[in-house]
């Protein structure tokens, strides 16, 4: 089975492409309002403290960390 076809791969909130808007975010507060996209296309793990990567946010925002329920899906 391969691993985007996985059990844990079926119960991701997000996607990698995935518009969320950012309804908190503890990396970076002004990013709090705005959309951008999930870049993740796996599962985050320890490395980003379990935390998705949300890119395309604003010109004078670069990309943020943030936990599944600091985002929302918009599409």
């Amino acid at each position: 089975m391969s691993p985007r076809n996985s059990p844990a791969m079926a119960s991701m909130p997000f996607k990698g492409g995935d518009i969320v808007r950012i309804v908190a975010c503890e990396d970076d507060p002004r990013a709090v309002g705005k959309t951008g996209r999930v870049l993740d296309e796996v599962p985050p793990g320890p490395l980003t403290g379990h935390r998705w990567t949300v890119d395309r946010i604003s010109v004078w925002i670069a990309p943020v960390l943030c936990h599944t329920h600091e985002l929302r899906k918009e599409n």
